[in-house]
């Protein structure tokens, strides 16, 4: 009997194997991509007190960014991705919020060593970042100049169509009136290409 089970795990290991290593069906170079991430970091911008004592940073760096794009493989081990995202930070009540929103364009290229891995890093221009609040959270409003800042980033695919990203970027916020801000940030993020 020992021997049937050892038999059967090891044919079931070999099967495994052998799908581990089965080619990857061909894919078109050009793929579409949408993505959710979450991301920390960056200066503290705000802080908003809620009733019960509780209070909230809004920061430079956080917390929410929504992503799409196109990849294009142009060569077996390489490609460059560009994407157009929505980043925010928010602490909202009902009297009230306090938002940090900015409108990221980023442009990536990629080197690819094994067919789950691939690294990267590009350019992030990021668009009318602004710190915003309205109702009983009132304060001064601020319009961030648009910034010009570095990403690196490694992305592991669970499937072809799966991609698990681990990235930083190094981003300073600059407005007439205020202080320079740290916007640097570690981001995770899942995008599915189709």
């Amino acid at each position: 009997m020992k021997k049937i089970v050892f038999a059967a795990l090891l044919a079931t290991l070999g099967c495994a194997q052998a799908q581990t290593y089965a080619p990857v069906p061909a894919q078109s170079p050009t793929r579409f991509l949408l993505g959710v991430g979450v991301s920390g970091g960056g200066d503290k911008l705000a802080t908003a007190q809620y009733t019960n004592g509780d209070t909230y940073d809004v920061q430079a760096g956080s917390v929410l960014y929504f992503t799409a794009g196109v990849d294009y493989r142009f060569a077996p081990q390489f490609s460059l991705q560009g994407t157009v995202n929505y980043h925010v930070d928010t602490a909202n009540a009902r009297n009230g919020n306090i938002k940090f929103e900015r409108f990221p364009v980023e442009l990536i290229g990629y080197y690819q060593p094994a067919p789950a891995w691939r690294v990267g890093g590009g350019v992030r221009y990021t668009m009318s970042p602004k710190l915003s609040s309205s109702g009983i959270a009132s304060g001064p409003d601020f319009s961030f100049d648009n910034t010009t800042s570095a990403v690196v980033e490694a992305e592991y695919f669970t499937t072809p169509r799966l991609g698990i990203k681990l990235r930083y970027v190094n981003e300073t916020f600059k407005a007439r009136g205020y202080q320079d801000v740290d916007g640097s940030h570690i981001g995770l993020s899942a995008n599915f290409y189709f």
